[in-house]
């Protein structure tokens, strides 16, 4: 580590409130998660930043082995947690800040970004340049942004953002991170905006675009809002976890992966967004065109299928708003040199039979194995979108890759693909048991199911404990247009935890989400 005289500090803008040199202090690390925001805690009594100098300063600069972070300083009165010579540094600084205990940092009250003041701009109404987002794309992903700042630049983007402004964004989260080049030209993938629970494609179209010879290294998100992301279930099949050495061997090895993206580090500032704008419930088209095309050409993607799911309680709710966003996502995806092909799916019930990780995971399992009881829908949408993504391929016929897509999954090249996949990310550690904590929706009445409500039924997962416990979860046993009779089962909870059981089941009893017509 350098001496603190040495440190380089022509590149950082000397703070007003700073005396001299930086103030070197021993970092201690708390077991504490503070999630996105960066903090540290200081005693009362430091050597380095007494509370009296920070009045009217709301971060600290904190260095150490060529990395800066900026942070929001906690005072803490008791000397067992932080003494006057320590810095206290929860998981998340800690790790970002990339220390050891016991190492020596530097702090200095810091100068506000001056992203900050393009911020202001923003809220005032104002449209944005190329700079002023590739400089706040680098904030966020610096973690420089308290999550105050993040929800009022979500907010005022929402009120008002050109397509100009929405390229730009997205070219700047796209530089802000790390990308990933390929040896091939043509690397698909395909992605769905999401809102329709058991919707499950992505983890049927690998394999058989894998199979067929395509290049198709699949990274995929978490769930944040939903019952389970495509990671969340895939890891109940195969390790998800990879970095990019390892990814690269599995795609080297297969043709394909699946991973959980955020090991690899595409587009850092995106999720940091999407972590403030879901609880917010902001989820505007501009947010979402440059949050999924970010992630796509970071991921080296050359041509693109996006589904977007058109229903009452999907995202989309009608086909105007649908071809609305259709329109910005292909502009912006041509500015950036990524071919697109946008395809609008039925999106008024779930796809499958199963929401929750180890649910749709069985789903899965049932159509890459071509059993008799495999969900009809979600085989013939992967079969669908699948056959869209090999139409790329110049070697194959025109209008032939619906019919190559069937049979890939009906031989069981798929089926064996995947299986070569899973092999290669190695086994699972997330236990493929459903809860055991069952309970029955049932129809109130005879009639006809004339509507789902897609966002009624995720929540429900999700109070019953999905994703954070993959056995928990919905079984969905009937679908639009069904006739059911009185005290038919409409759907089946299964849940770990008893108070997340009872929780899933009150709601579900208040009302189902499932609607009958007479």
């Amino acid at each position: 580590m350098k001496n603190a005289t040495a440190l380089d500090t022509a590149s950082v803008p000397a703070s007003p409130l700073a005396e001299g040199p930086p103030r070197r202090l021993i970092a201690r690390r708390l077991p504490l998660n503070t999630f996105r925001e960066n903090v540290i805690v200081l005693a009362r009594d430091s050597v380095a930043l007494r509370p009296e100098r920070l009045a009217g300063v709301r971060k600290v600069e904190v260095r150490a082995g060529g990395r800066t972070l900026l942070a929001s300083p906690i005072i803490c009165d008791d000397p067992t947690m932080v003494g006057p010579f320590d810095v206290g540094l929860p998981e998340p600084a800690f790790h970002r800040l990339g220390v050891a205990a016991g190492e020596a940092v530097d702090l200095t009250p810091a100068r506000r970004p001056r992203t900050l003041d393009a911020l202001r701009a923003k809220i005032a109404g104002e449209a944005l340049n190329a700079f002023d987002y590739a400089e706040i794309a680098q904030d966020l992903a610096a973690h420089r942004w308290s999550d105050m700042e993040i929800a009022a630049f979500l907010v005022a983007c929402a009120s008002f953002m050109t397509p100009e402004e929405t390229l730009w964004l997205c070219r700047g989260m796209v530089s802000a991170g790390h990308q990933l080049h390929w040896p091939r030209g043509l690397v698909v993938d395909k992605h769905c905006i999401g809102g329709i629970p058991g919707n499950r494609t992505s983890l049927i179209v690998t394999p058989i675009v894998a199979a067929h010879g395509l290049l198709m290294p699949k990274t995929s998100s978490r769930a944040i809002t939903s019952p389970a992301g495509t990671a969340d279930t895939m890891e109940v099949l195969a390790r998800v976890d990879l970095d990019e050495e390892e990814m690269r061997a599995v795609v080297e090895t297969c043709g394909a992966c699946i991973i959980w993206g955020g090991r690899v580090d595409l587009s850092p500032a995106d999720d940091v967004l999407i972590s403030v704008e879901r609880p917010l419930g902001v989820d505007t088209p501009e947010q979402m065109v440059a949050s999924i095309l970010s992630k796509k050409v970071a991921a080296g993607s050359s041509h693109l299928v996006l589904d977007v799911p058109v229903g009452p309680s999907a995202k989309v709710h009608d086909r105007r708003a649908a071809l609305r966003l259709k329109t910005l996502f292909e502009y912006v995806a041509g500015r950036l040199g990524l071919s697109i092909d946008v395809v609008l799916s039925d999106g008024r019930q779930p796809v499958g039979r199963g929401v929750g990780p180890v649910l749709e995971a069985r789903d899965v399992c049932a159509v890459l194995e071509n059993r008799p009881d495999a969900p009809a829908d979600l085989r013939e949408k992967a079969i669908r979108l699948a056959g869209r993504l090999l139409e790329q391929d110049p070697a194959l016929a025109g209008g032939m890759g619906e019919r190559r897509a069937r049979e890939l999954l009906e031989g069981g090249a798929a089926g064996r693909k995947m299986e070569e996949i899973i092999a290669a990310q190695g086994p699972s550690r997330v236990s493929r048991t459903l809860g055991g904590l069952i309970c029955e929706i049932v129809a109130p009445r005879a009639g006809t199911i004339a509507a789902i409500d897609c966002l009624r039924l995720a929540s429900v997962a999700r109070l019953a404990g999905a994703p954070t416990d993959p056995g928990a979860g919905l079984d969905l046993l009937a679908r639009i247009g069904d006739p059911v009779q009185a005290g038919q089962p409409l759907y089946r909870i299964h849940a770990s935890e008893p108070s997340d059981f009872a929780f899933a089941s009150e709601m579900a009893g208040e009302r189902s989400g499932v609607d009958l017509a007479r």
